[in-house]
């Protein structure tokens, strides 16, 4: 399906946010809203998020955050500082929901939101910063500390997109490819970032969580959903063996499943 734009204010200014709804017709059913990786897009997911809300009898709503895919990019002179998943929690995604109409009382409803890496982040953020706002989160690997691990895996990223095809590659999915990459790449490679800590906000979540970690995470550790565990009991996790850093795609299956599943937990309960 052809994505759409959306103007949004942002940053003292507007910018065009690309987006995309799934199953719209199926307006009585719950809205699950897709926030991508670090380096992903609307079409970065390929067929997943379709194929979730068929399994699961939902509307969908995939965009593309400030920077990536085809939403305005970011201006090569523009360095993101610690705080840029703060703000797309807490400025960008709520300007979004305002404009498409998504929200307690409006007219498509109240959103379950299901995140990835820095997508993942972001959705922890917005869920406790905003309680009220979303019914609940699916975060696939997320981060809530900046580990080693991390660190030395995004900076092997850098090399292989200096090095191989690895940028023409992302190419084909962001309309400002080096706009996309540097922007994400240097602000988790900067020394300022290692200090960034989402554990002080964890105790805010008062929605039901799930948490999912490949065993074989090369971007992070099972710390990372335990932590989450620790500060928000309500949270359940999902621990995937033969998975890495995209459970979407190595064990799509199971992931589904259990998604669907906590989910359709809370159905009866939403308004």
């Amino acid at each position: 399906m052809p994505s759409s734009l959306v103007e949004i204010p942002f940053d003292n200014r507007h910018i065009q946010i690309e987006y995309q709804w799934l199953r719209a017709e199926r307006a009585q059913r719950p809205l699950v809203v897709f926030l991508h990786e670090g380096l992903g897009s609307v079409s970065m997911w390929r067929d997943f998020p379709q194929a979730f809300c068929e399994a699961g009898d939902y509307r969908g709503l995939v965009f593309s955050r400030y920077g990536y895919g085809r939403s305005t990019p970011r201006p090569h002179d523009e360095k993101w500082r610690p705080d840029f998943m703060h703000r797309q929690a807490r400025e960008a995604l709520p300007a979004l929901f305002d404009a498409l109409e998504i929200g307690p009382g409006r007219a498509r409803g109240t959103p379950w939101l299901l995140g990835h890496s820095d997508g993942a982040s972001i959705a922890l953020i917005h869920a406790a910063s905003f309680p009220r706002a979303v019914a609940g989160i699916t975060v696939l690997a997320p981060h809530i500390v900046v580990e080693d691990l991390s660190v030395r895996s995004i900076a092997a990223t850098r090399q292989a997109y200096l090095e191989t095809d690895l940028r023409a590659r992302l190419a084909r999915h962001h309309a400002d490819v080096d706009s996309a990459f540097w922007g994400w790449n240097d602000i988790w490679l900067d020394p300022e970032f290692r200090g960034w800590d989402l554990r002080p906000l964890l105790s805010g979540l008062q929605c039901p969580v799930l948490a999912v970690q490949g065993e074989d995470d090369e971007y992070g550790t099972m710390a990372q959903i335990e932590g989450i565990h620790r500060y928000a009991p309500q949270t359940t996790l999902l621990k995937l063996a033969r998975c890495g850093h995209s459970p979407h795609r190595d064990q799509k299956e199971p992931l589904t499943m259990a998604a669907v599943r906590h989910i359709n937990a809370y159905t009866s309960n939403l308004k």
